[in-house]
């Protein structure tokens, strides 16, 4: 499965940059009763649905000369990557500094698992976040997870 992964994100990764789009991520997973072949999109503005279209139409066909499935049937699916999602990149934690984030660590640091605050900075080792006017670093390597906060 993962061999499909790397066929795949090594043919499009350019071909959707071009289109003005970052390739997140493929993956090849088990929906539904059968397989789905998800590629997951972003770009700075978002993504709305016409762009999942426009990616999809344009990936599609060349998907099929492709075969990274070796003829297995797949649904192809193009998703933007949800407001909910991981900060996992560099990328992704550049365009959250001085937003609202919630970090949850592997074990507790000063009592707790789970900070709120705003993202202040961060470099390869580690990410700071501002929480009740107190700035916390923590290493990149003990955090689980970092997300936005959606607010309503």
């Amino acid at each position: 499965m993962s061999k499909i992964k790397e066929i795949c994100e090594e043919k499009f990764v350019g071909m959707i940059a071009e289109m003005g789009y970052e390739l997140l991520d493929v993956e090849y997973v088990k929906e539904n009763g059968g397989m789905s072949l998800i590629f997951t999109i972003d770009c700075d503005d978002g993504v709305g649905i016409d762009d999942c279209e426009t990616v999809s139409k344009k990936i599609d066909p060349i998907l099929e000369e492709l075969n990274p499935t070796q003829d297995k049937p797949y649904t192809l699916v193009v998703s933007s990557p949800g407001l909910d999602r991981p900060l996992k990149t560099d990328r992704d934690l550049k365009r959250a500094i001085g937003k609202k984030v919630e970090l949850t660590l592997f074990a507790k640091q000063d009592g707790k698992k789970e900070f709120v605050g705003t993202l202040e900075s961060f470099t390869e080792k580690q990410v700071s976040v501002v929480c009740e006017e107190k700035e916390l670093s923590f290493d990149r390597d003990k955090v689980a997870n970092i997300k936005l906060v959606i607010e309503f």
